[in-house]
């Protein structure tokens, strides 16, 4: 038996659908063709391509089996989501595994969408001056929020509240919740303080 001199020449598609694997397993939202082409550092070419043969993958076209998730195109970019069938079973894992009780962040960030709404996570985040992307998937998990949408200008997701939210509150419509300017300050206390230094 003899060695084979020819060097093995990796298949590049093949190396750029792995990079992009790893960046779409950790997105929030949905990234376009330019974003992944520059995240991974390849050709948008290149990465229209991988795109094309990791959907026929995980939609079980190329003889592997069916995937529980896919790649879905949303909004103009591309992310994983968890295939319509088993959303009822992830639902009720994530329920059983998340504590009763919600944290302070999530409090907060529930109050901005809940008044906000629909809303973007980075609004939330600008609102909040805190990143809230861990925070609003706990929400998601808890059945909370929702995703109403997508911004038209920037293709960003939209969240809005849900009926459990309207359950747990005790409410039958947000219209019930507290005003909240009568809650927030008004400056006066702040321009006062500068006016006297």
């Amino acid at each position: 038996m003899t060695d084979d001199p020819t060097p093995t020449v990796a298949n590049p598609i093949a190396d750029v659908a792995r990079r992009l694997e790893a960046v779409l397993l950790i997105v929030d939202e949905p990234q376009s063709l330019v974003s992944l082409a520059a995240a991974v550092g390849a050709p948008v070419a290149a990465v229209r391509q991988a795109v094309a043969g990791l959907v026929a993958d995980y939609d079980g076209e190329t003889g592997g089996p069916r995937r529980g998730f896919e790649l879905r195109e949303v909004g103009g970019g591309w992310r994983m989501y968890v295939r319509a069938e088993h959303d009822a079973l992830v639902s009720e894992f994530v329920n059983t595994q998340a504590p009763s009780r919600l944290s302070q962040a999530a409090l907060e960030t529930l109050a901005v969408i809940a008044y906000k709404q629909p809303v973007s996570r980075s609004q939330v985040a600008s609102i909040r001056a805190v990143n809230v992307d861990s925070v609003v998937r706990t929400l998601l998990s808890r059945g909370l929020v929702t995703e109403v949408g997508h911004d038209p200008e920037t293709g960003a997701i939209l969240y809005g509240t849900t009926d459990a939210l309207l359950v747990n509150l005790g409410i039958n419509s947000l219209d019930e919740l507290p005003p909240i300017s009568p809650l927030l300050d008004d400056g006066a206390d702040g321009f006062e303080g500068e006016a006297t230094r």
